[in-house]
């Protein structure tokens, strides 16, 4: 077996491929691609699955292009969704274009002399300049609308299926205009392999037959599967529906690295051959080790380490594992006075806040600010009390009644943590 497709066989990644397809790929250095909707100013981590593909393809020896669909986004691919998307304007699109363009230029090698080095493409680039006659002069007359009707994206949205409200023209046309996208790759970078997701099987092989049909060639198709969770829900979004980006403005790579901690049991051992470059021993021994103390969950560590270092770097994941284990009570007062505000607030997502003057704030004697400055407790003699019983802490460290707020126990220069017993916190803001 081709030893590319064997990865991903191993690692569960293998959904499908045309015949010929490993023949193809034990023949000669082949270039391939994978397409990237500009629906957002950032993907998110249901496109990582996409990305890895291509950087293992890339390690394998062969040639991956990104093609960033600034023309296709204007339309919506109907693939695997039961509603019409909305359009955006061309500037938000452009914008998106290059943001995706730069974010993808983190995960593949561009640079060098390789005839492997991966490129960047945009479809807006070739398809600005076709009109529409020409379009279904040259390209619409070599596919019949039966053969655009027998696919099942196509097919589910006509007859209804899953809520499906119809199709209008401009999504029925997506098809096409992906299949054009491969025979210009074709032709123009001998791309002989388009990859995606298994949803995407219909799109890529109208371009295979395009290709037969137009220029008397051969080209190949690959999926993937759809990743999901373990109990059938729908993989990369929160409980409240959000998701989780690879830009750590949109999601901070505290929140980013605690997806990944949290995976359950089941779902790391998919997951780890699914999202990190370890080798399939490394993986196994990690699997073993794992089921002998699950509770030390040693697998997720393992899995969010490698995601997290892959996607953001190497210091963000350490300053992740810093915060995560403030809750745990197994961090200095450095580390969390050292917080952004950012990673604060997600750590302490709703805990009660009270905010202060900076001016009142400094140089607060401990028994005001944990009662009549904050309400943090009812009154000064509840205050002391707890104070006398050693159950007050300020950045996670225990303090007296002589305790007084200053500057540098600030975090981020304007938040102070007090916390009573072991779950109970508060959070004071300098204003």
């Amino acid at each position: 077996m081709n030893p590319f497709i064997e990865e991903l066989k191993w690692r569960g990644l293998f959904a499908d491929m045309m015949p010929g397809t490993d023949e193809q790929l034990d023949k000669e250095l082949t270039t391939a691609y994978i397409g990237f909707d500009p629906t957002a100013d950032s993907l998110h981590i249901g496109s990582l699955i996409q990305i890895k593909i291509l950087a293992h393809f890339q390690q394998h020896g062969h040639k991956p292009i990104a093609l960033v669909g600034g023309a296709t986004g204007m339309i919506g691919d109907p693939s695997g969704k039961s509603n019409e998307r909305n359009l955006l304007d061309e500037d938000t699109l452009n914008h998106y274009v290059d943001c995706l363009k730069n974010q993808l230029s983190k995960f593949l090698k561009f640079d060098g002399e390789g005839a492997n080095k991966a490129e960047l493409v945009n479809n807006y680039d070739w398809m600005k300049e076709f009109s529409f006659l020409d379009f279904i002069r040259d390209i619409g007359k070599n596919i019949t609308v039966n053969y655009m009707m027998a696919k099942d994206s196509v097919k589910k949205r006509i007859t209804g299926e899953g809520g499906a409200e119809g199709m209008s023209f401009t999504e029925f046309t997506y098809q096409l205009l992906q299949g054009y996208d491969f025979l210009h790759l074709y032709r123009e970078k001998n791309v002989r392999l388009q990859m995606g997701g298994s949803d995407q099987w219909g799109n890529i092989t109208t371009g295979t037959e395009l290709i037969r049909r137009k220029a008397q060639g051969e080209a190949f198709a690959l999926t993937v599967p759809l990743i999901t969770k373990s109990d059938g829900s729908k993989f990369g979004k929160s409980e409240s529906g959000e998701n989780y980006w690879l830009d750590p403005k949109r999601t901070s790579p505290y929140k980013f690295y605690q997806f990944w901690v949290n995976a359950t049991d089941e779902d790391a051992e998919r997951f780890i051959k699914f999202y990190t470059f370890l080798g399939k021993e490394e993986i196994e021994n990690l699997i073993a080790e794992h089921k002998t103390a699950p509770h030390e969950r040693k697998l997720q560590k393992k899995l969010a380490e490698e995601v997290t270092v892959w996607v953001h770097n190497r210091e963000e994941f350490e300053k992740a594992v810093k915060a995560s284990e403030i809750l745990f009570g197994r961090s200095t007062a450095e580390d969390l006075v050292n917080l952004d505000e950012a990673t604060f607030l997600e750590v302490f997502e709703g805990v009660p806040q009270k905010e202060i003057s900076k001016n009142e704030l400094l140089g607060s004697n401990v028994v005001d600010l944990i009662s009549e400055k904050s309400g943090f407790l009812k009154s000064k003699g509840e205050a002391r009390r707890e104070l006398q019983q050693n159950a007050i802490s300020i950045n996670k460290e225990k303090v007296n009644e002589t305790f007084e707020v200053g500057e540098k126990d600030l975090i981020d220069h304007q938040f102070l943590l007090i916390q009573k017993g072991k779950k109970n916190y508060f959070i004071v803001k300098a204003v």
